[in-house]
């Protein structure tokens, strides 16, 4: 009996710390968008952030296609043991919203959000050599040639779609929507004259505008960016016009609470060090923690903006 009872003793405290020794393997971060853009560039600043605080690597995998749902499917399909996560953003938000969308999860019920990470500066570009020096101007002539100007997006239902529906709906004007395969192919047209502006994450054009093939109008978001300090915010010209994206982790419905605070706890920790603002930073992004409550609340409150913005314009999935 004494031998069993030591035997049951050295079990229980084997077993203890292997409970609450979350994580003891590798975790995963799915990204949905292809390498080298700023949803990818989040997810391994992230990953390489929080690596030493969770005393784990912590691997990026990307899987394309859908609009990032692809990656989201694959994470609701894998083990809810909180080792595999997924790099949400805007979209999530977005999508749903949609009339004609079909997803392949639900993102209100199959997901729930583990933290923010970042805020991106929506920026207005037009080419370099375009007439309009401002936000004022290139409103002035909208509104002199009603659907003559065109605006680039990475594809309908995007952010950069809705950031250019809203200032129509906002400025009162009427411009042409010209979708892409992806916000880089639409940022090339405009550089080439072949659309007239883009407003997209900042870090879709920074290397654009500091090497003078762009010129930056203003910023759809209310903070700006201490990399262009003197650019002024749209809603200056266009009262009440403020749109800000975001890139956060977002983890299944039922992972294990333990392991969503080691998730968020992580990342709170490794985005208060100056070093991985900077790196934020320096690809035009807004360093900002939010917890799963706050995180919660940006979402919500962008579901609200987007599905006002959606209906007024008419956009729907065909």
């Amino acid at each position: 009996m004494r031998s069993l009872a030591m035997t049951l003793l050295a079990v229980l405290l084997l077993a203890r710390p292997a409970m609450a020794g979350f994580p003891d393997r590798p975790l995963r971060i799915l990204g949905g968008f292809a390498a080298g853009g700023t949803s990818d560039l989040v997810a391994r600043i992230v990953a390489e952030a929080i690596s030493p605080g969770l005393g784990q690597r912590v691997v990026v995998e990307n899987r394309t296609g859908a609009s990032g749902m692809i990656a989201a499917e694959a994470m609701v399909r894998a083990p809810h043991d909180g080792y595999t996560v997924f790099q949400c953003a805007s979209l999530v938000t977005v999508l749903p919203e949609l009339p004609g969308m079909r997803l392949p999860v639900d993102t209100w019920q199959d997901m729930v959000p583990v933290a923010n990470v970042a805020h991106s500066n929506q920026a207005m570009v037009v080419k370099a050599s375009a007439p309009w020096r401002n936000v004022a101007e290139f409103i002035a002539a909208a509104r002199a040639r009603p659907g003559a100007l065109t605006y680039a997006s990475s594809g309908i239902g995007a952010l950069s779609h809705l950031s250019g529906a809203r200032l129509e709906q906002l400025a009162g004007i009427r411009m042409v929507h010209v979708p892409y395969r992806g916000a880089a192919l639409g940022v090339v047209d405009v550089m080439g004259g072949r659309a007239d502006t883009i407003i997209t994450n900042l870090g879709d054009v920074v290397g654009q505008v500091r090497g003078g093939g762009l010129r930056l109008l203003g910023f759809a978001d209310g903070i700006g960016s201490p990399l262009f300090p003197g650019v002024p915010q749209i809603k200056a010209t266009v009262p009440g016009y403020e749109i800000s994206g975001w890139f956060g982790i977002c983890g299944p419905r039922d992972m294990p609470a333990e392991a969503l605070e080691r998730w968020q706890r992580a990342m709170g920790q490794a985005l208060a060090e100056p070093q991985w603002q900077r790196r934020l930073q320096e690809n035009g992004l807004i360093p900002r923690f939010e917890d799963p409550a706050a995180f919660a609340r940006t979402m919500q409150q962008d579901r609200q903006v987007w599905r006002e913005t959606i209906r007024a314009a008419n956009i729907r999935v065909e």
